[in-house]
């Protein structure tokens, strides 16, 4: 990689990954946004950015053109919550958004990456270390879009040779940017509330475990599979990637290791209770870890230390 796009530049993995980015490359990192979220701070002042509406594949073209783009980084989504409240948005930026961007990566010779995520999985998935390669029936859109997004990645790199890759997220926890609408989210939430002395209310049920993973982490990974030699490759869209999977009272219990007058009650959310049962509780990430090298850098109490340190020094 020497000159990239970050489309979706401003949201909750686009904002800390292109400073990841910046930190390491020194081409061109695009920050692409949309009108109305703007960067702002350093996101703004250490490099370019240009209005990049994913449903626009003109703004797409002209981006790429003129910073002589050669790798996308595809962010732009509606989260699992969210997409549920407007399942026709989250059908335009998930399906047509990335459309437009595997047509400007076709035409203008772009390596695309396109996050995918645990949500591809339904309830006739195996919940327990889910793998690779089993049945992906979920009942969100969602997950209909990531699942979609999977497959025509794949057609674009065996019809027209673009060289699409993908990870499955799962639940990114971070100091940096707040939560914006995700199932997981509430595995974020639950660090402000315990540095703040508040008393946290989880909209999950107790025994409720999912996959999650520190965004340090996850950006590694996302730069990780873009830069790797693909000749190992038997898989693409996409991989199973894990770190750590726990339930809310696991974490809270690992929290109050580092702050002892924690608590917790709960008020749990029917939606987002519903979408959570339909996920994996762990998933398999052999094949990343055999075909790549994937392996993650922090388990849940490494976490919990750097999120308290780091939210304490933000004055949260």
């Amino acid at each position: 990689m020497k000159n990239v796009l970050v489309i979706g530049s401003t949201g909750q993995i686009g904002s800390e990954l292109t400073m990841k980015l910046r930190s390491i490359y020194s081409g061109n990192i695009v920050a692409g946004y949309i009108a109305g979220a703007e960067p702002k701070g350093e996101l703004k002042e250490s490099g370019p950015s240009e209005i990049v509406d994913i449903t626009n594949r003109q703004q797409i073209a002209e981006a790429v053109s003129k910073y002589g783009i050669d790798t996308i980084y595809n962010l732009a989504a509606l989260l699992s919550a969210v997409a549920e409240s407007k399942p026709q948005l989250a059908w335009r930026i998930g399906m047509d958004g990335l459309f437009n961007v595997l047509e400007v990566a076709r035409e203008m010779n772009c390596a695309v990456f396109t996050p995918s995520s645990i949500g591809v999985f339904g309830n006739n998935s195996p919940k327990d270390k889910t793998p690779q390669d089993t049945i992906r029936n979920p009942k969100t859109m969602y997950g209909v879009t990531k699942v979609s997004g999977e497959l025509l990645s794949d057609y674009y790199f065996n019809r027209f040779g673009v060289d699409t890759r993908s990870v499955r997220f799962p639940g990114l926890i971070s100091y940096v940017t707040p939560p914006g609408g995700g199932t997981t989210d509430y595995a974020v939430d639950i660090y402000y509330s315990a540095v703040r002395g508040e008393v946290f209310k989880c909209p999950i049920a107790a025994g409720t475990f999912m996959d999650m993973m520190y965004m340090s982490d996850g950006l590694r990974a996302a730069i990780e599979i873009m830069e790797a030699d693909t000749s190992g490759f038997l898989h693409r869209n996409s991989f199973n990637i894990a770190a750590m999977s726990f339930d809310p009272e696991i974490i809270a219990s690992n929290i109050r290791k580092y702050i002892p007058g924690f608590t917790m009650k709960y008020e749990v959310d029917p939606l987002r209770q519903a979408i959570a049962d339909s996920w994996p509780n762990s998933l398999d990430d052999t094949c990343a870890r055999r075909e790549w090298g994937w392996k993650p850098e922090y388990d849940l109490d490494s976490m919990t230390r750097d999120m308290i340190e780091q939210l304490k020094e933000k004055g949260i």
